[in-house]
């Protein structure tokens, strides 16, 4: 008896590979939370898992949609994410100094992180459209440039300068991929350069800080410089294979400030030191790879962009949190997905990795 015979169609067509690596890097991230709390399933490992069980069943669901689905959804949900955000503005919870949330009664929901995967969606749609004639003239710019810039900005209002940041490079990835000149990203790259102490002088002060303490952690030592100083220091402490599960005394200590959310990657290489740290990059570049591969096998334009545009959104989040607890880019407040304590980004990786999971469902052959 084949095992095409047992085996029904809908679970043949799983990536039972990808989701057993998704859980394995959300698993250690359980992990890494239990220590940062002392030895502790709460407050943070209990929440965190029961989280991870719920999207993996969300992400599942979203690759039974197919591509035709995404397609003809696309466009309703970024109008309605648009609404959402302008809401957000009119009425929004404030949490921390910033407008981000709408509180629904039963959940706080933050639609400027549903707008991440939704962007690659629909710039990636847009071009879908697009006839192949068009791709070097105005009107293959300007259409995609309102796509994005028109959330970028309201999410930067909220502040939210790190998902602006991404909201931003998710859609112009998808647009270098679909064939734009090159010239017209140096170009807005030289005059974004140009633009940038104008652009500084009008960010809030607590994000001039940011920026002044990435080029010189020093000058403020135990106060806007504090963060980074302690997450560098977790980092090296921890040497090629770290203090030991549980051991980690920057964090224990409370020395290290967010040691479950944003600085949490400080946490565990402190305690799995390199070692654990390659574990966790490669975990997170085989995901990567899964998806770019989902892109070169996808059939249609929108497929082929969409599947790379999601793939780099995974790859902005790890990426950007890596080099920001590093001392490599400023904190922008990007957490590491999977690891980091939190809902947000979790929900918005398994997104991206459900619909990664629908596109490839609809390339396979019927």
């Amino acid at each position: 008896m084949s095992r095409e015979s047992i085996v029904p169609a809908p679970l043949r067509e799983v990536p039972w590979g990808l989701l057993a690596l998704v859980a394995a890097i959300g698993g250690f991230g359980l992990v890494v939370l239990y220590s940062a709390a002392g030895g502790s399933v709460r407050p943070w490992a209990l929440s965190q898992g029961t989280r991870l069980m719920a999207f993996l069943a969300l992400a599942l669901l979203i690759s039974r949609l197919g591509e035709h689905r995404l397609k003809a959804m696309t466009m309703p949900a970024y109008l309605g994410l648009v609404s959402m955000l302008l809401l957000v503005e009119l009425f929004g919870f404030v949490g921390g100094g910033s407008r981000r949330w709408l509180d629904l009664g039963f959940i706080r929901l933050q639609p400027s992180e549903l707008m991440k995967p939704v962007i690659v969606l629909a710039v990636a749609r847009f071009y879908d459209m697009l006839p192949a004639g068009e791709i070097r003239r105005f009107s293959a710019v300007w259409p995609p440039a309102l796509l994005i810039g028109v959330p970028a900005f309201l999410v930067m209002t909220q502040p939210d300068l790190g998902t602006a940041l991404m909201i931003c490079g998710g859609g112009i990835t998808v647009a270098f991929l679909s064939g734009l000149p090159l010239r017209l990203f140096v170009g807005a790259g030289a005059i974004i350069a140009a633009a940038f102490p104008i652009a500084l002088s009008m960010m809030h002060g607590y994000q001039r800080d940011r920026i002044n303490i990435f080029l010189n952690p020093e000058s403020d030592p135990l106060g806007t410089g504090y963060h980074i100083i302690q997450s560098k220091i977790a980092i090296g402490s921890g040497g090629i294979s770290g203090k030991g599960f549980l051991e980690g005394t920057q964090s224990h200590l409370d020395y290290l400030p967010e040691r479950h959310t944003d600085f949490v990657f400080a946490t565990m290489a402190e305690e799995w030191g390199l070692v654990g740290g390659l574990f966790l990059i490669l975990g997170y570049m085989m995901v990567i790879r899964w998806g770019m591969r989902v892109s070169t096998r996808a059939k249609g334009r929108f497929a082929r962009l969409a599947a790379a545009g999601l793939s780099t959104t995974i790859f902005f989040y790890f990426a950007i949190n890596l080099m920001m607890v590093m001392g490599l880019a400023p904190v922008v407040g990007i957490p590491l997905p999977l690891v980091s304590f939190g809902g947000s980004a979790m929900m918005t990786v398994l997104i991206c990795i459900g619909m990664l999971m629908a596109i490839d469902r609809s390339a396979r052959p019927a």
